[in-house]
């Protein structure tokens, strides 16, 4: 059943994940939860896969999690059950979108709110039809937020920026969410799909390698000193220079042709 709920195909090199439940604003369930993890695994290890795209159907990119799908812990609670819950559920979710190997897009096609803002945010590319929007809606239900939010979004728009979003929870349109940062483009509802599929082209055809190492030093900038930042930087770049497509790329430059990646 959560096959269903979750769409996937692979094709010229992109792996596009869909959420499909568009009656409940594609809520995530567990179930479906696990099916996009696991997809975001084997896109990672597949080198015929080189680009993701993640997206909904509908109205929809994702409304949060489904609180009446069993998302949340039910009868007698003992202490370690939410931690251990949102530990298993919504933060593996957006761990899979950050360690996965290969760039990963959210084309952002209707409301994002809770942890659906936060899957979003979590991946390396952010486009979003105009009539999107972001809402941190945890603290409208006396929530604090869950799903890697105060790691994300300090680290997207600044602390400050990342305290008025979540204290008040308001409604966040596309064309502010580029504004702030949130989003690398917006464009028109009709063209979503296909600028999506002409970027994620662009980076299926990269060197996808390198672009693996380039996501890794990114991510952990943030949480480096300078001495650990710049020597990570240059062991990636030894591990790079052994690809065939490091060595392709320096080929087609000397030879004053264009580069043709394999993904290896």
């Amino acid at each position: 059943m959560a096959d269903t709920l979750v769409l996937h195909t692979t094709e010229a090199h992109v792996s596009r994940i869909t959420l499909n439940r568009p009656e409940a604003l594609n809520a995530i369930t567990p179930a479906q939860r696990d099916v996009v993890i696991g997809l975001l695994h084997r896109a990672s290890a597949d080198p015929a896969v080189r680009a993701v795209v993640l997206t909904g159907t509908g109205r929809g990119f994702c409304a949060g999690a489904d609180l009446r799908g069993g998302a949340t812990v039910t009868g007698e609670r003992v202490p370690g059950d939410v931690s251990r819950m949102i530990r298993e559920g919504a933060q593996r979710l957006i761990a899979a979108v950050l360690d996965c190997e290969k760039p990963v897009i959210a084309a952002v096609n209707g409301t994002a709110a809770g942890i659906g803002a936060h899957l979003a945010f979590a991946c390396d590319l952010v486009l979003a039809a105009e009539s999107a929007t972001f809402v941190e809606a945890f603290v409208r239900r006396g929530l604090v937020p869950d799903g890697g939010g105060a790691y994300l979004l300090p680290r997207l728009v600044g602390p400050h920026r990342a305290k008025e979003l979540m204290f008040f929870g308001d409604t966040l349109g596309a064309a502010d969410a580029e504004r702030l940062g949130l989003v690398n483009r917006t464009v028109p509802d009709g063209e979503l799909e296909k600028t999506a599929r002409a970027w994620a082209q662009r980076l299926a055809t990269g060197p996808t390698r390198a672009l693996a190492l380039a996501k890794q030093l990114l991510n952990a900038s943030l949480e480096s000193d300078r001495a650990a930042a710049f020597a990570a930087e240059a062991a990636a770049q030894e591990i790079n220079m052994t690809t065939r497509d490091a060595q392709e790329g320096v080929a087609s430059f000397t030879e004053r042709r264009s580069a043709e990646y394999r993904g290896r």
